[in-house]
């Protein structure tokens, strides 16, 4: 009871995560410089639509991620994100698939476009009942391998024009936040680049970022304009200070 009480009062933190806090990783962001879409089109691996023209195509880009996936370790940022729920409630609500966060040790993730690691119904892809979870020693997928309901198995990705199933979990988390931290995302994929909206008035707001994002207009940010690694130690020093 004593604990609960504790944990109550700890200011709650939200981090919004993006592509950029993974890149320190080595493991290849899906824009910029070197992305993966510079290799496949978007409506090939990332659609609906590419799914249904050329399954295998899908099945084999998603496999070879996941073996990049399983050589990247996370870096200084992720550890120092889950460092922090030693003083604060935090929550991580990430734009990435891979699974750095979860194992830099944070225990509250929201993944918004899905998981790598995981794969599911075709027909169904957000049953939970039809949703599997892959691990390093069977890490790929068979050509025309079946869910549990006979379709074919395909990633647990959101992709591009469906919907994301964890946004009003998102929006819910960002609402009861004191402070929210944008890490290594532009801030132009929709919705996730809307839960800024969504933060209380009274939340401080960070931006960690190496490049110059704008953010939106009304909103008091202090810009701490370097790579997830060193900006989470120069936050980190931050946050402690004041608390």
């Amino acid at each position: 009871m004593r604990q609960t009480r504790l944990i109550s009062k700890m200011k709650k933190v939200v981090f919004l995560t993006g592509a950029g806090i993974s890149a320190e990783s080595g493991f290849s962001t899906f824009r910029g410089n070197n992305g993966l879409w510079d290799n496949y089109p978007v409506e090939q691996v990332a659609t609906p639509q590419g799914w249904k023209e050329n399954p295998t195509l899908v099945t084999d880009f998603y496999n070879n991620l996941r073996k990049n996936l399983i050589k990247a370790k996370p870096n200084e940022g992720h550890l120092k994100v889950a460092e922090l729920e030693e003083h604060f409630d935090v929550t991580v609500v990430t734009q990435n698939v891979d699974n750095l966060h979860e194992r830099a040790g944070s225990s509250k993730i929201i993944h918004l476009h899905g998981e790598l690691m995981k794969v599911c119904s075709s027909d169904d892809p957000d049953n939970p009942e039809y949703i599997e979870t892959l691990d390093d020693e069977h890490l790929i997928v068979k050509h025309g391998e079946l869910a549990k309901d006979g379709s074919l198995l395909r990633p647990w990705i959101v992709w591009f024009g469906e919907a994301v199933p964890r946004m009003e979990e998102a929006i819910e988390a960002v609402s009861d936040a004191d402070i929210f931290v944008i890490v290594g995302t532009s801030l132009n994929v929709y919705p996730a680049a809307g839960l800024i909206n969504f933060v209380p008035q009274s939340a401080k707001i960070y931006l960690i970022d190496p490049f110059n994002v704008e953010t939106p207009r009304g909103y008091a940010v202090e810009v701490i304009q370097e790579v997830a690694s060193k900006g989470m130690r120069i936050l980190e020093q931050i946050l402690l200070k004041k608390s």
